[in-house]
């Protein structure tokens, strides 16, 4: 790799203790910035919105690892390392050229925006069912909205929508999916057991639905393999639903999770809101553009050499990190103001789910579960108000997800 361009490679911090802040610092470095990810790997940051958004679409990228990066290759990456199961993993997320096609194609065809229109009624029962829960909490109480309505939602919705019934297989796959996410706080071992038992989990639960098809996405894609084996390999099948499982929700959690800060945090924002000035929708966008829920997302490699003007090159082989945080804060797209929550800001544009072919398929369902459980919140509780005193909540440990590890709140008065 070419490492001509920065003598010194800034050191991404595993924990993302202060996310914004490192965005700021890697953005003084240029367009696209030499980092230093967990294990010592050098990469390319790209936090410039305009050239994220032209590499995104760029067929010189991959997201292969098996076929363009090297060090994947040559098996210079042990099982131990923090970023492992990102590029282990065999489905669309990391697919490249037909592959992606193919991938993308078959589970778009299951996936529909049909499909999650019709998701709506039920995505309303769970929300009301959470908020019926909430509003048993004894006046005065604490409660940490993370982890009793953030999380909870989008979790149940992913797992009706795929079948996944066992409350014990939910539990254990928070467990794996928390030490993708979680960089700065997974042991080596842990990480390197996160993926094989995830994948355990889900080749039970293809077992269980070959046996029994249900009405549901799991049964879809059995029937798409069972029924063409040339269209997606059992191995493609497993860590296809392991991409919808685990990072499917983690987005709808931190979108939850920063929306609901971001309006207790500023008082007239919410109040906008509140009195029709301001649309639900654009308190959505503006979270998904002020906080993006995965804030970094590797890895991307060069197909060949890119040249990026300036005397940059990115060399075949080189990794890229997508700098999706930094990107909704760029101050050449959303002014000197782009880091101030403002829900009548004009121009909101973001890549919070990605550009080009790779963008979330999943981003209709997590808005409408953002467009359903906020209003549903706060005209429960009128009174909500944050008790965690006026510090943000300390934030996840982890480079890659935006959110905070909890969410203390005081539920005020009632409906």
């Amino acid at each position: 790799m070419d490492t001509s361009a920065a003598e010194r490679p800034f050191v991404i911090d595993p924990g993302g203790h202060d996310i914004h802040g490192d965005a700021e610092r890697i953005r003084a470095l240029g367009r696209a910035a030499r980092v230093e990810l967990p294990g010592g790997v050098l990469a390319w940051a790209v936090s410039d919105q305009a050239l994220l958004r032209s590499l995104l679409t760029d067929p010189r990228v991959s997201k292969d690892a098996y076929q363009h990066w090297p060090a994947w290759i040559k098996g210079e990456l042990p099982p131990e390392w923090p970023l492992f199961a990102w590029l282990a993993v065999r489905n669309m997320l990391t697919a490249y050229g037909p592959d992606h096609r193919r991938l993308r194609g078959l589970v778009s065809s299951a996936f529909t925006v049909r499909r999650t229109a019709l998701l709506r009624p039920r995505v309303e029962a769970i929300a009301e069912g959470l908020l019926d829960e909430l509003a048993a909490t004894p006046p005065g109480t604490p409660v940490d909205l993370r982890e009793r309505y953030a999380y909870p939602l989008p979790i149940q919705v992913i797992c009706e929508l795929f079948g996944v019934h066992d409350e014990d297989d939910r539990q254990e796959m928070r467990r794996c999916v928390d030490a993708f996410f979680r960089t700065g706080r997974t042991s080596p071992e842990e990480g390197a057991t996160a993926y094989p038992r995830l994948q355990a989990i889900l080749r039970r639960l293809v077992a269980a639905k070959r046996e029994n098809p249900g009405d549901d996405l799991s049964s879809a894609l059995i029937a798409a393999r069972d029924g063409d084996d040339s269209r997606l390999s059992e191995d493609e099948l497993v860590d296809t639903l392991v991409l919808f499982l685990s990072a499917g929700h983690e987005t709808t959690v931190n979108l939850l999770d920063n929306a609901i800060f971001a309006l207790l945090a500023h008082p007239g924002q919410l109040a906008l809101v509140r009195e029709g000035r301001a649309s639900w929708e654009e308190a959505i966008e503006e979270t998904l553009r002020s906080q993006a829920p995965i804030a970094n997302l590797p890895l991307r490699f060069a197909v060949e050499d890119i040249d990026l003007g300036d005397g940059v090159t990115l060399r075949a082989g080189d990794p890229i990190l997508a700098c999706y945080g930094a990107a909704g804060r760029d101050p050449l797209v959303h002014g000197e103001d782009a880091g101030r929550f403002d829900v009548t800001r004009a121009d909101k544009e973001h890549l919070a789910f990605g550009y080009g072919v790779h963008r979330c398929l999943g981003a209709p369902l997590a808005r409408l579960e953002a467009a359903v459980a906020l209003p549903a919140l706060f005209a429960r509780f009128p009174g909500l108000t944050l008790a965690g005193g006026p510090d943000e909540p300390p934030p996840l440990e982890s480079f890659i997800s935006n959110g905070h590890r909890v969410l203390p709140v005081l539920l005020g008065d009632r409906r």
